[in-house]
């Protein structure tokens, strides 16, 4: 038992010198590929966000100019008719004719866009009364009016010509015999005895087949006057209809394929504009490192100029220290030089003295 345990030991601290390694090396692999799968992530994230935010910016931007751009396509509003009911004759019960004021503003805003063709046109639904099929053809009147009461449209038509001043059109019910009328009613009469359905026609009249509205005199009302003082009318509509063109037609009538042409054009733009920016602030982030190596911090800039300053003044001290023993030689020289004179000239008196006093 004693030798199996040394044996038992060093097999045990072999395995754990082979294994740790092993257990290490793989613990380094796992998180590397943690830290990678992370930085993965969100740099996904990260592009997600961005050309998420790109294309909500594009079709923000393509919905602003849809809505900025293009007028109303398509307006209605009912119209009501008022007249005089005194009249003198009691054989008729309408003194006028009828007569409508209908406003173009909604919400204090122009209902017609300037520069845009409409095409206005009345709808009445009359009742199939002896009254208006004795009443034939009558004439539809229709004048538009500016702020200032004058007259923004000048237009009359007849039934096939077009004429000046206000707009007119001829009207009357569809024709039908008696026989078809019979057998209509006939036909029709558990929806005409429940309710379903009545004994009317819908007559749609076209006021203005091109109108465009004048941007300096905008037409705010338009009158609506019926010439006839016997017509018979359940109810009466308003529609107004626009004629689009160029750019308008292709919005309007292919609204799928705009956007798409035009949420991609736009994503397109922001998408550059996105890129040349990073591009711009990678080259400026990696311009200032190599700008720090070559010229330094302002902190060390200074002291290297400080630097020079001490070893300019160092050069000059040292200089200065150089040329001092060369100027001061010159002058000890003559000093020493002239002292030696006077010696020599004292020796040379002193020698005279000394030959006169032996004479």
């Amino acid at each position: 038992m004693d030798r199996d345990s040394p044996l038992r030991s060093g097999g045990e601290a072999e395995l754990s010198a082979l294994t740790g390694p092993a257990l290490l090396r793989l613990q380094g692999a796992v998180v590397a590929a943690v830290s990678h799968a992370r930085k993965r992530v969100v740099q996904g994230f990260v592009v997600f966000s961005v050309i998420f935010l790109l294309l909500w910016l594009a079709a923000f931007l393509y919905g602003s100019f849809y809505y900025s751009y293009m007028p109303k396509a398509a307006f209605s509003t009912p119209v009501h008719y008022y007249y005089r009911t005194d009249c003198e004759s009691p054989a008729s019960f309408l003194c006028s004719y009828p007569v409508a004021n209908v406003s173009l503003m909604r919400n204090k805003k122009h209902v017609l866009t300037f520069g845009q063709a409409y095409q206005i046109s009345l709808q009445l639904e009359m009742p199939e009364s002896p009254t208006n099929q004795e009443l034939g053809m009558f004439m539809i009147k229709t004048t538009c009016f500016s702020r200032d009461g004058g007259h923004a449209a000048s237009s009359a038509r007849s039934a096939r010509q077009q004429l000046s001043t206000s707009s007119s059109r001829f009207s009357m019910l569809r024709y039908r015999s008696d026989l078809l009328r019979t057998l209509g009613t006939l036909l029709f009469l558990p929806a005409f005895l429940s309710g379903a359905t009545e004994q009317k026609q819908v007559l749609e009249v076209e006021l203005f087949s091109d109108y465009t509205d004048d941007p300096y005199a905008p037409s705010v009302t338009a009158v609506i006057e019926i010439l006839s003082n016997k017509v018979q009318i359940y109810s009466s509509q308003l529609y107004v209809h626009a004629h689009f063109t160029g750019i308008r037609y292709l919005l309007f009538y292919f609204p799928v394929l705009s956007a798409l042409v035009g949420v991609s054009s736009n994503f397109i733009f922001l998408s550059v504009l996105f890129v040349l920016s990073y591009m711009r602030l990678l080259l400026r982030v990696r311009w200032q490192p190599e700008q720090l190596r070559t010229d330094g911090p302002v902190s060390e800039r200074e002291g290297n100029m400080n630097n020079e300053r001490e070893d300019e003044k160092d050069v000059a001290a040292g200089t200065a220290e150089l040329l001092g023993p060369i100027q001061t030689t010159p002058t000890n020289l003559s000093q020493e030089t002239h002292g030696t004179e006077l010696q020599s000239r004292h020796t040379l008196s002193q020698a005279e003295v000394n030959e006169t006093e032996a004479a």
